[in-house]
């Protein structure tokens, strides 16, 4: 059995929802349900904060690390499979899944990636079999949320001016969601190792986006002045394509069926 603990989030919704579609065993738990001290079979740890973590730091921690923490002490279990973010790369060169780590506690924004290692480091010696995905930026039909593609998505289909607040050679990993659900399951129920990568393994720059979302809406998309350049590093995915059947898309080829979908909302 799996069980799916922040079953109301992006991600953790996908999951149950591709889960209904295999007719398998399955609970779902969201983000404040209270998780039975049954045996939780295999358990895929969703619970998490994204885009407002700046402003809800103690929420913060309490979903990376606090209600993970209750449930490794209280909770049985067979497996735990963590969320875990590839954000965890910014400062490094590598993104080798077995390469050291680096954040700061003196920045507000590594406070994400601080109790995102500490997440990890407690399911990966839980004393039951732990594993961890680092995900990349997932897109999808995540229509309300305030994190940037979505953001973008539903000013551009209003034909509205659209302001990137980050430079046109900024760059990062877009991931669709239905790769990373199958690639979650995959690992939930078989992966060998303990931390995976889950990504395109190919960055995609602000000025590709916005050139082709320009031409499928006609939007206008410019660039705030003096807007800082971020690159993070790409995403090494070697060790999901070795391992499993894992062939994920480009964001530039699924954005014609994604604006179609945020033309229709």
């Amino acid at each position: 059995m799996i069980t799916v603990l922040g079953a109301s989030g992006f991600i953790g919704s996908h999951l149950v929802k591709r889960l209904q579609q295999q007719n398998a065993e399955f609970q779902a738990i969201g983000r404040d349900g209270k998780i039975p001290l049954s045996s939780l079979g295999d358990v895929i740890y969703c619970i998490g904060v994204t885009a407002d973590f700046r402003s809800k730091p103690f929420e913060t921690v309490d979903a990376h690390v606090c209600t993970l923490l209750g449930l490794v002490r209280t909770c049985r279990f067979d497996s735990l499979l963590y969320l875990s973010s590839t954000r965890l790369y910014a400062k490094g060169d590598s993104t080798n899944e077995e390469q050291p780590l680096c954040a700061s506690p003196q920045h507000l924004s590594d406070l994400y990636n601080i109790s995102k290692l500490m997440g990890e480091s407690i399911a990966l010696h839980c004393g039951s079999k732990g594993r961890v995905a680092r995900i990349a930026n997932v897109y999808g039909p995540d229509l309300m949320s305030d994190n940037f593609l979505p953001s973008v998505l539903r000013q551009a289909v209003k034909r509205e001016t659209v302001v990137l607040q980050g430079a046109p050679d900024s760059e990062k990993d877009y991931v669709g969601v239905d790769v990373v659900v199958d690639g979650l399951l995959q690992i939930a129920t078989a992966g060998e190792q303990q931390i995976y990568n889950l990504g395109s393994g190919v960055n995609v720059t602000h000025r590709q986006l916005a050139e082709k979302l320009q031409l499928l809406t006609g939007c206008q998309i410019e660039f705030a002045p003096d807007a800082p350049t971020i690159k993070y590093p790409e995403i090494d995915i070697q060790k999901m394509k070795s391992e499993f059947d894992y062939a994920p898309s480009s964001i530039l080829d699924d954005l014609p069926q994604l604006v179609e979908l945020y033309e229709g909302k």
